[in-house]
């Protein structure tokens, strides 16, 4: 089970979570093209461990366990691993 990045990130994009991550599963960063434009973070699933820092850390409390993401988010799962295109 991966975090999920949900609606209250976009157009927010705030690096806190990004900077407490321990395996660097959270983009794009602010050092990376897509940073321009995308929308709002996303977490990668695959890499993603399950630690959790992320979530104290964001100022929106837009992430969440995939399986506590509240059902109005729902799409925000697919929208993470589309991202890192799985």
């Amino acid at each position: 089970m991966a975090y999920v990045i949900a609606e209250p990130c976009v157009d927010v994009m705030d690096q806190a979570c990004v900077d407490v991550c321990p395996v660097d599963c959270i983009h794009p960063r602010k050092d990376e093209p897509q940073h321009e434009t995308e929308k709002q973070l996303y977490i990668n699933p695959a890499e993603c461990i399950d630690c959790g820092a992320c979530v104290p850390v964001c100022p929106v409390s837009a992430i969440f366990a995939a399986d506590d993401l509240p059902d109005k988010w729902k799409e925000y799962e697919q929208k993470n691993s589309t991202h890192f295109g799985r």
